[in-house]
């Protein structure tokens, strides 16, 4: 028995793990649904295959509610929350029913508090766990590792995101994609939006500007997946000639604001060159942090392991000494670090750390990542 379920469904062997296909879109409206529920009946239809809804999100849309009819639903779980019910996926009762596949909606998705998940994507992988395959659909946007990106181009902080790692090891990743323009004339026959929401959201994220790079974002991903595939299929020895010239990145990071800014680009670097990375910090002997200045440092932490990397802790009076020490030791060929924190006296009196690591290491690339305009509080729950 596990988790109170019957032996005949506790967890499988990674062998036999469930598959993972993702449906990627630059934007809601594009269509990630409606191809996901074409596949289903595809699948049920032409090929006899055991599919179930786990949860659809039809946001009022009449093609995409007409092509649920004919599939079978496992019902929602409700979950009574401040005085309200609110409807998420029954993990349990899809675990139960046991199908070949389930369709799941939105895996970004944060569920109600009081799921035993408090992630959709965390469901799909203990379902996973139980040999079952799942097909979903993503926005590009609540990829952790684009959090910064997608602010910059938007104006918009993502509150809700994926480890890359998900996606990354997905056994396929199917881009359905839309112009900017197709994407607006959907949106202004209310067909992703209704009513007041159109005009608020053609003023906003969905600006022409916008979709424009958001769908270069979602292009440039799919290709990474199928660069990724293409050496997987090619065999090993190839796979050794395209990581021949091993990279190892080392992302300095310091208790400030920008930290996670500082991981993500150390990850989407790392991951560009199939490369592993490390996040690095310094505690000088007798420097004690505040509550504030640790969570900061423990949300760049977590950030970290959540997007495949490794977290090294030193410990030195000076921070450039123990950072050049560690990079030579460990073959780091890329440190990727912020902006000084120090005004311009502190440098004369104690020298930019920058520039020491610039003058005493050899054949190691550093990229300096500049600051923002403003520094934003912490924001990963």
């Amino acid at each position: 028995m596990t988790d109170g379920l019957p032996e005949d469904l506790s967890p499988r062997p990674p062998g036999q793990r469930g598959r993972l296909k993702i449906f990627l879109g630059a934007v809601a409206g594009v269509g990630k649904t409606y191809r996901m529920l074409a596949e289903a009946h595809r699948r049920v239809e032409r090929n006899g295959e055991d599919v179930v809804v786990g949860v659809i999100e039809t946001h009022g849309r009449p093609a995409t509610a007409e092509l649920l009819k004919g599939l079978e639903q496992v019902p929602l779980k409700a979950i009574e929350y401040r005085g309200a019910t609110f409807y998420e996926m029954d993990t349990d009762a899809v675990i139960a029913r046991h199908p070949e596949w389930v369709l799941v909606d939105e895996l970004a998705h944060t569920n109600v508090p009081g799921t035993r998940h408090a992630k959709r994507w965390r469901s799909v992988e203990e379902i996973r766990d139980h040999g079952i395959s799942v097909i979903a659909t993503l926005n590009i946007q609540h990829l952790e590792s684009l959090n910064d990106a997608v602010h910059e181009i938007t104006g918009v902080r993502v509150r809700e995101t994926i480890p890359d790692a998900i996606v990354d090891a997905a056994d396929e990743v199917e881009l359905e994609d839309l112009t900017p323009d197709a994407v607006i004339n959907r949106l202004k026959r209310g067909d992703i939006y209704h009513g007041e929401k159109i005009p608020q959201a053609l003023a906003n994220f969905f600006r022409r500007p916008n979709i424009v790079a958001l769908r270069e974002l979602a292009l440039r991903k799919t290709a990474e997946e199928v660069d990724t595939d293409l050496i997987e299929a090619m065999g090993a020895g190839h796979r050794e000639q395209a990581r021949a010239a091993h990279e190892r990145i080392a992302v300095l990071v310091a208790p400030r604001p920008r930290a996670t800014r500082l991981v993500r680009r150390g990850y989407r670097l790392a991951d560009r060159m199939h490369a592993a990375f490390v996040s690095i910090h310094v505690r000088v002997p007798g420097a004690v942090l505040g509550q504030k200045e640790q969570a900061l440092l423990d949300e760049a932490y977590e950030l970290t392991r959540d997007l495949g990397g490794k977290v090294v802790e030193l410990q030195g009076d000076s921070v450039a000494d123990e950072v050049i020490r560690y990079v030579r030791q460990a073959g780091v060929t890329f440190i990727v670090m912020g902006q000084s924190a120090r005004n311009r006296l502190e440098e004369i009196i104690r020298g930019s750390i920058i520039n020491r690591i610039m003058r005493e290491t050899n054949n190691i690339d550093i990229v300096v990542v500049a600051d923002s305009r403003k520094e934003e509080p912490g924001r990963r729950k």
